[in-house]
């Protein structure tokens, strides 16, 4: 199964309610409606796309050691996958899809790293619960996720919902008390820094399966040799 058909069967279990989740019905009310504002917004049309120069950055991993775009695409090409964080049940699919495709990704000559917000703590936790091998970096207050145009805040009644009724207080979570996130992002990023490859989606629970990168990677292969 892909990770989009993935993505859909987790939705449609969580919000029927039913074993494991037993979410109360009143919750997907302002879930929606927070997504369809996000939507609305149009912020998404503001994010980088292909053809953009990627933002030179330098992240921690989980122990601390910074990593940064110039230095990894001294490698080769780097796909770069933004989450929200361990929490979010739709983002741990999605690493879990990504390292499935890995050993293609590194046959193609490319590397992987995921960015999310949380503390490394919570990176650790990203890596162990999800089984991945390639690094999970730290944007504290999204700032590297606001170069990329992707950084929103929740708006105050779904940071109500997720303190109080999630118990997910992201002010914890991620060290800091902004309560912003990224949207969901992939991209493919050249040597030359260009990005081959963006795809951003306001609506967390949709995700492009990672074949889609393969293609892209292929293509940037053969213009090197």
């Amino acid at each position: 199964m892909k990770l989009p058909e993935q993505l859909a069967e987790f939705r449609r279990n969580f919000e029927a309610g039913g074993p494991p989740f037993n979410a109360p019905a009143w919750i997907h009310e302002p879930m929606h409606r927070a997504t369809a504002e996000l939507v609305a917004s149009r912020i998404a049309d503001r994010a980088l796309k292909a053809g953009d120069v990627a933002p030179d950055f330098a992240l921690p991993d989980v122990d601390g050691t910074p990593l940064s775009l110039a230095e990894l695409l001294k490698s080769g090409p780097l796909v770069l996958s933004f989450y929200r964080g361990v929490w979010c049940p739709y983002c741990n699919l999605d690493l879990q899809a990504l390292q499935k495709a890995l050993p293609q990704i590194e046959g193609l000559g490319a590397q992987l790293i995921a960015v999310s917000p949380q503390t490394a703590a919570n990176t650790r936790r990203s890596v162990r619960e999800n089984n991945v091998s390639f690094p999970i970096l730290s944007d504290s207050g999204n700032e590297v996720a606001a170069q990329f145009g992707l950084r929103f805040t929740l708006p105050e009644y779904l940071q109500d919902l997720y303190k109080n009724t999630f118990k997910n207080d992201l002010a914890i979570n991620n060290g800091e008390p902004s309560w912003t996130l990224p949207m969901p992002a992939r991209y493919v990023i050249g040597q030359d820094g260009v990005i081959a490859y963006a795809e951003v989606n306001p609506d967390y629970t949709q995700r492009p399966d990672p074949s889609e990168l393969l293609p892209v990677l292929q293509q940037l292969k053969l213009s090197a040799a």
